[in-house]
């Protein structure tokens, strides 16, 4: 049985039975059930799937696991931790996440106008909310409206600029105060493809020298008892702990010289984000190096041990970890559409009375192939068709004889693999990328998962059924957008394998999974194609509710949003077909009502014949 690496990546939030993928959840039911139901009520194109117990899950591992820290070192200081808004800010997904942390006064974290506006106005319990990023007076302003309605609210200033800000928006507005929290530039990066984001040519924070200026202003203006926590971040996605327990050392000093220096409100750490999330599918290439459980007993002892040396408070601990709590929670499923060496059946062949002799002896590998020749067969078939493409460019041999040599060679290719596969061949493997399938899929890479375009981060990927047959086609998918880049590529690093399937008769679905971070809201309407279709699905002991249904925007919504005028449209089309010579008068009004529909139907394929 192929497990595509489950067992890596998949944390036990989903399973293997038999022939199908299913969420390790209650009743256990199957992916593939959850989207032939959705695709009974006449959706069509690709799925979003929300699963809100695996944000508990997540929400719940991160408390326990720093509480049973806390308990085995003795550790003095509190924990707290707050979601960034700029992983997922869609209410679909912020409304399960804010009732499942609110038993922990689980907070939210702003980085622009918007996102404290809807922090404020849905933060809960006195929940804390950080405020990070660039801020203007107008969004410091906005801060301190936030402590005047008594929220939890700490400004982090990324810039000496926005402490002389603050300064000047508490004279103007008085108390309360909101707390303010500095965002510190440490030697120490991270690690992974987003190491860049911390170190000290980092976009954000202050440098010592600017971190003493602030502590002036602050006394001078005697806000220093509003000076609360110290913030860090090494970068997204950690890849190794080494980098953080660096950071933390580094973090934990400059905490304690602060205190000593007069700042006895200060008693926060902000780790920042970047706890990492597994997205490998081989064990021999492993993403992330450490546990969480290991995160929390390596933040917590160094943090503890400098605290003891340095003879000051344990501080408290807070983390902003998004991507750790979000990207499970969401699959993207996405029919297969077709593959492409389908149109090289036999049938297809149009073979003369007499054809060039590599073409016949082609004709032979195909006929007399078998399990002891097959490899043998394979390479000579390839060898076969290179030579054949060079004497097309040489003109020796017409279009007809190109693909008939083009055919025959896919044919041989194919009944290969299929004689080959239940033996360990190794030349086999060598050669998949030179015999893989391309599957066309229903859905654009560019607005699904867009950091496997920009950053070539790949997710897992598997099909929802056929587990239980063995797959015999390396992969590469491609979507439908009309971009050479809308290709995930074979890597023999993290082979792909699929099922040769005829699409006719039964339908194949792909699962991408923990795409539930920054995905969404990274998305680009690449040739107009947006947001999936998505669903969230409630499991319990007896089955699953899908609770919620939001719709793909129409080809209107979507022309609308670009500031293109509906009845504009609508009257055009109108016009031309009322103008039209070929369109009788008695077909105008059923011409516009097909029009009609096409445009309030989503921009995703539907059939492809």
């Amino acid at each position: 049985m192929q497990r595509y690496g489950i067992d890596i990546w998949g944390e036990n939030d989903f399973i293997i039975d038999k022939d199908k993928v299913r969420i390790n959840h209650l009743s256990s039911p199957a992916l593939y059930d959850i989207v032939q139901d959705i695709r009974e009520s006449g959706t069509k194109g690709p799925l979003l799937l929300r699963f809100p117990h695996l944000i508990q899950k997540q929400i719940d591992a991160i408390y326990n696991t720093f509480d049973n820290a806390f308990k085995e070192l003795q550790y003095k200081g509190s924990f707290q931790a707050v979601f960034p808004l700029k992983v997922n800010q869609y209410p679909d997904f912020l409304y399960p996440l804010i009732e499942a942390g609110e038993k922990y006064g689980y907070g939210l974290e702003a980085g622009s106008k918007a996102e404290l506006i809807i922090a404020m106005s849905h933060i809960k319990n006195n929940a804390p909310i950080t405020v990070n990023g660039f801020k203007d007076k107008e969004m410091i302003e906005l801060g301190f409206l936030s402590a005047k309605m008594g929220h939890n609210i700490t400004l982090t200033i990324e810039g000496i600029n926005e402490l002389e800000s603050i300064i000047e928006v508490a004279k103007e507005m008085g108390s309360p105060i909101p707390k303010i929290g500095i965002r510190i530039k440490l030697h120490s990066t991270g690690s992974g493809i987003w190491e860049k984001s911390g170190g000290i040519n980092s976009k954000f924070g202050l440098t010592s020298s600017e971190l003493l200026e602030a502590m002036d202003l602050l006394k001078e203006n005697d806000l220093l008892q509003n000076f609360t926590m110290i913030h860090f971040h090494i970068g997204s996605q950690m890849t190794q702990i080494a980098n953080l327990k660096k950071a933390l050392r580094e973090a934990g000093n400059i905490y304690a010289d602060l205190l000593k220096m007069g700042a006895s409100s200060l008693t926060n750490i902000n780790l920042g984000g970047g706890l990492g999330v597994e997205y490998t599918q081989n064990e021999a290439y492993p993403e992330v190096t450490y546990s969480l459980r290991e995160y929390a007993s390596d933040t917590t002892f160094v943090l503890q041990g400098i605290a003891k040396a340095k003879k000051v408070k344990e501080p408290n601990i807070f983390i902003e970890s998004g991507r750790f709590i979000a990207a499970s929670h969401a699959v993207l499923v996405a029919p297969v559409f077709e593959l492409f060496s389908e149109e090289y059946s036999q049938k297809a062949l149009r073979l003369k009375e007499q054809n060039p002799p590599l073409i016949e002896e082609l004709h032979e590998l195909y006929r007399y192939i078998n399990s002891k020749n097959a490899l043998e067969y394979l390479h000579d078939s390839i060898d076969h068709l290179n030579s054949l493409l060079t004497l097309f460019d040489l003109g020796y041999i017409d279009l007809v004889d190109r693909s008939n040599s083009e055919i025959l060679t896919h044919l041989i290719i194919k009944k290969a693999i299929f004689l080959l596969r239940d033996k360990p061949v190794r030349e086999l493997t060598q050669i998949q990328d030179k015999i893989q399938e391309k599957y066309l899929i229903n859905f654009s890479i560019f607005q699904s998962i867009p950091d496997f375009w920009g950053l070539s981060q790949r997710f897992p990927v598997m099909p929802l059924a056929k587990l239980d047959t063995k797959p015999t086609r390396s992969a590469s998918l491609w979507d439908i957008t009309c971009d050479s880049d809308g290709e995930i590529d074979f890597d023999s690093r993290n082979p792909l394998f699929l099922h040769s399937v005829d699409l006719d008769e039964e339908d194949y679905f792909l699962g991408f999974f923990k795409v539930g971070a920054y995905q969404e809201v990274l998305g680009m309407k690449h040739n107009l194609f947006t947001r999936p279709t998505i669903a969230t699905i409630n499991i319990d002991q007896n089955g699953y509710t899908i609770s919620e249904i939001v719709q793909s925007d129409s080809l209107m919504e979507i022309l609308e949003d670009l500031n293109y005028n509906p009845k504009t449209i609508k009257n055009k089309f109108l016009e031309n077909i009322q103008h039209s010579s070929h369109i009788a008068p008695d077909e105008q009004e059923r011409i516009y009502q097909r029009i009609e529909t096409f445009l309030e139907e989503n921009g995703y394929l539907k059939t492809f014949n």
